[in-house]
């Protein structure tokens, strides 16, 4: 009896949906009962259709897409690695740019200096890069105070007033203005390591503070009275920063040791001088950023809007270039035993159990009956793929004939992740997926110090493209 009433109760209700359907679908494009009767027709009742369903609600789709026929390991051997020691985890946290950045340059110290084991405090640049990054914002909202409330410059900045994430540019401008400090003098915090909250209550600020500016502005208020605001409110951020973080360091004494633990040097430092002493090098004019964005013309400069980490730095430049370009500076850097700033869409494609970066890794179409066919140009148009997370890109395997047939980064997620704390990628994956890679100039060709010389096409704030890296 129980179960005739249900059956009536939903042969009521289908036709109720019906009657409601035909009496609100009457807008061409709009969802009517002919196109819902084929959709519900197009499933398969089938026992094992029936089954699949029920496997997963109970645990999801992911296993399904698993393909058996994927790549189990990848060797880790490469025929040209420059060495490293240690591994960094930056936890619940989207400061992999930074973390990449710093092991880059800790790389270099350890290699120059003959030291042991050796880490820069990546909390120390946190505090300034959230401090500049705030003070960006506000200042962008001067710099809009007479635009309305729906131009679209406005709305961006109310939407991106602060993030843990960043690239590049954080690297050469942070440390350049405010130097470095070894790991153990500022060390890592409960909000470092999980940021969250810390960066939801300075978020909130900046959002009030921001309303406030531009209500001041619309009743007449100078520049000057803004200005004495925004220091205000740069005075709560501080706040929020010094009892999450710690207040950063103006002097220390610090020992550097060899691999046996033996004293090297001894002195006392500012983080400007321990920066002149260890790092010495100028991050602002050294570098290039290279792009693989063939959604716009190669060969050309561009800049984007506002995608800096500090008012007084500089919007992120890079040159846009085919892979095989890309490929071979990044070959040339390794060989000079000399590891980079690298950055992709991580998550794609990527076992990251087993730390491998492979195209076949999964099988979607015996799933869902169709394959993503998108190439990269359409996924950075349709803002489906762009740069998520940065690596320091390590080491290369080149065959007989010089050719790359996969690549090595050394990541940020703790030792226990993938290899050791690597990615192993495969070259077809490296293809697909690369989006940003820092060299050294004394590495790029001369087409592209040339292009370095060409004014770049500038690019809104909000471009595919400014995605950070900070997974």
């Amino acid at each position: 009896m129980q179960l005739k009433l249900s059956l009536v109760l939903a042969l009521g209700l289908t036709s109720a949906l019906s009657t409601s359907l035909s009496a609100q679908s009457t807008k061409d494009g709009a969802i009517t009962p002919r196109i819902l009767e084929s959709l519900r027709k197009s499933e398969s009742k089938s026992p094992s259709e029936q089954a699949l369903h029920n496997a997963i609600a109970l645990q999801g789709m992911k296993d399904f897409f698993v393909n058996p026929k994927r790549p189990r390991e990848l060797e880790d051997k490469f025929s040209i690695e420059v060495k490293s020691q240690g591994i960094t985890d930056q936890k619940q946290s989207g400061r992999c740019w930074l973390f990449t950045g710093l092991n880059v340059l800790r790389a270099q110290l350890m290699a120059r200096e003959q030291s042991g084991k050796f880490f820069f405090s990546q909390n120390y640049g946190f505090f300034w890069d959230q401090l500049e990054k705030a003070n960006l914002f506000l200042e962008g909202i001067i710099e809009t105070r007479k635009a309305s409330d729906d131009d679209k410059k406005v709305e961006w900045l109310f939407k991106h007033p602060l993030s843990d994430g960043g690239q590049f540019t954080g690297i050469s401008d942070i440390l350049s203005k405010y130097g470095v400090v070894p790991a153990e003098v500022m060390p890592e915090t409960a909000s470092s390591n999980d940021t969250r909250l810390m960066g939801q209550m300075i978020t909130r600020t900046l959002r009030q503070a921001g309303i406030a500016l531009r209500k001041a502005s619309a009743k007449g208020e100078s520049l000057a009275q803004l200005r004495e605001r925004k220091e205000a409110c740069l005075k709560q951020v501080y706040r929020i920063l010094s009892l999450n973080l710690g207040e950063p360091p103006t002097s220390f004494s610090y020992t550097l040791r060899n691999a046996k633990g033996e004293a090297i040097s001894t002195d006392t430092y500012t983080p400007q001088s321990f920066y002149q002493r260890f790092v010495g090098i100028d991050l602002k004019d050294q570098f290039v950023m290279l792009m693989n964005d063939p959604s716009r013309p190669y060969y050309k400069t561009y800049e984007i809007d506002f995608d800096r980490h500090s008012y007084d730095g500089r919007n992120w430049t890079y040159v846009n270039l085919p892979m095989e370009e890309i490929k071979g500076m990044a070959i040339a850097s390794l060989k000079d035993n000399t590891m980079m700033y690298y950055s992709c869409d991580v998550g794609r494609e990527l076992d990251r159990s087993k730390g491998i970066a492979a195209l076949n890794n999964y099988d979607y179409a015996s799933l869902l009956g169709y394959d993503f066919t998108m190439d990269k140009a359409e996924r950075i148009k349709s803002f489906d793929s762009g740069s998520t997370h940065a690596m320091t890109l390590k080491a290369v395997d080149l065959d007989a004939s010089g050719k790359p047939t996969k690549w090595k980064v050394e990541n940020s997620w703790g030792e226990q992740s993938g290899v050791k704390g690597h990615i192993i990628m495969t070259d077809g994956w490296f293809d697909a997926y690369t989006f940003r890679l820092v060299v050294n100039k004394k590495y790029a060709t001369a087409k592209v110090l040339e292009l370095l010389k060409t004014k770049p096409v500038q690019l809104p704030a909000w471009d595919p493209m400014f995605t950070p890296d900070a997974p």
